[in-house]
């Protein structure tokens, strides 16, 4: 009984409820003005903050009239360049790359556009525009209502990469440097940089004949895509002789077929740092693995690439050099060549070609290793990226082809070797 009698009142304890709720609420917007404001102030605005309200305790307790005037002259410093704080900044911004995919080394160019489509001028401010792990900052003068700038910039392009470029900030501040507010107005935008390939004739490594591969020009005396009929020769398969024609022109008729070819082309770039002597060797190995994939697509072969942990999109000469373009060097951890043929062969068991690509610091024994772990049946050839080497190398290494290139250009000369 005494614990009813002080007890509170249903309706009593939801309004506490509900004024908690409210100051709650109150609170965390206080809080995030509170941040709003404390991130536009700088480090050097609150040292003088700091030494205003030193001078003038010090001031005032010791009754010394210079830290007292010294107080305020501070204070009117920082409250004049706070003012500089206040106005818009509502810019149209328009971020445009003239190309958003360019080789190593070609020019890429872009253009910012900002305009005041409001009603009332907006005072001069800095733009700043995130440029991969740098920044450009431009100087916006004084835009009248209706008015439009615009800034030309250009992005270094030395090295294979994806150059995020943006978001632009729009950054209010005072000649000191004491506040500055910034506001994003732009979404960023992906630059590929893709490496550089070349371009060669005719069918890079070939086919394996497979029941669900694509016809070709070339003839066979066996195989499954009916062609024509042919005037039996000794050593033809009976199973195809053609008996109505046959009884029909007194002669043995047998079939001809087109050689049906399987194209499925993998290519496996190894990306451990340890398989290349330097950087200019990996650099090497991601264009030729570029230049091989454009002339499997080309070839209407079926394209897969694998690098270490995992496999890169690859469905047209796009996407391969795209992906390419963010291919980066690998952890120790996760293995080299001889690993990653491993993985080629438990998740792609019915490739007919597959090209690895490493570096010259791979031995002999390691690249027979790798080859031998590859699928049942695949055609294996191995290249060796060592910008050293003056002049293309052929050797056999168990079932497989090794070539090794010194220059991009010696690709479609060391591949004539090995289809020679």
């Amino acid at each position: 009984m005494a614990a009813e009698a002080f007890s509170a009142p249903p309706a009593q304890t939801d309004r506490d409820a509900g004024w908690r709720d409210v100051a709650a609420v109150v609170g965390a917007r206080l809080l995030a003005r509170l941040r709003l404001i404390g991130s536009a102030v700088r480090p050097l605005a609150w040292v003088l903050i700091a030494m205003a309200a030193g001078s003038w305790i010090v001031g005032q307790l010791a009754g010394w009239t210079e830290l007292i005037v010294a107080a305020i002259v501070i204070a009117i410093i920082v409250a004049l360049c706070a003012v500089f704080l206040i106005g818009r900044t509502a810019y149209d911004v328009s971020l445009d790359l003239a190309r958003t995919r360019v080789v190593v080394g070609e020019r890429a160019v872009g253009a910012l556009t900002l305009a005041n489509n409001g009603t009332r001028a907006i005072l001069p401010s800095r733009i700043v525009l995130p440029v991969g792990a740098g920044r450009g900052e431009f100087g916006i003068q004084r835009l009248a209502p209706g008015e439009r700038a615009e800034e030309l910039f250009a992005i270094p392009t030395q090295r294979r990469g994806v150059v995020k470029v943006g978001p632009v900030s729009v950054v209010r501040g005072d000649p000191l440097g004491l506040f500055e507010r910034a506001h994003q107005r732009d979404a960023p935008v992906d630059l590929f940089v893709h490496p550089r390939t070349v371009l060669f004739d005719g069918q890079s490594l070939g086919y394996l004949r497979d029941l669900e591969g694509l016809p070709a020009a070339d003839l066979s005396r066996d195989d499954v895509s009916f062609h024509a009929l042919l005037e039996y020769q000794p050593g033809d398969d009976l199973r195809h002789v053609h008996w109505r024609s046959t009884a029909r022109t007194g002669t043995m008729m047998v079939r001809q077929f087109e050689e049906t070819r399987r194209s499925h082309f993998v290519i496996g770039l190894s990306c451990s740092s340890a398989d290349y002597a330097t950087a200019d060797d990996f650099e090497l190995a991601v264009s030729a693995a570029g230049s091989i994939g454009l002339r499997a697509l080309r070839d209407s072969q079926r394209v897969d690439v694998r690098v270490q942990g995992r496999e890169l999109p690859a469905g047209t000469g796009k996407q391969l050099l795209d992906s390419l373009s963010a291919v980066e060097n690998s952890r120790p951890r996760e293995g080299g060549i001889d690993r990653l043929a491993g993985v080629i062969s438990a998740s792609m068991p019915l490739a007919s070609v597959v090209v690895l690509v490493c570096g010259s610091k791979v031995s002999s024994d390691d690249l027979r290793v790798a080859c031998a772990r590859l699928p049942f049946g695949a055609r294996a050839l191995a290249v060796v990226a060592d910008t050293a080497a003056h002049a293309p190398a052929l050797r056999r290494i168990g079932d497989a082809d090794v070539i090794t290139i010194g220059a991009l250009e010696q690709i479609p000369l060391a591949l004539q070797k090995v289809l020679a």
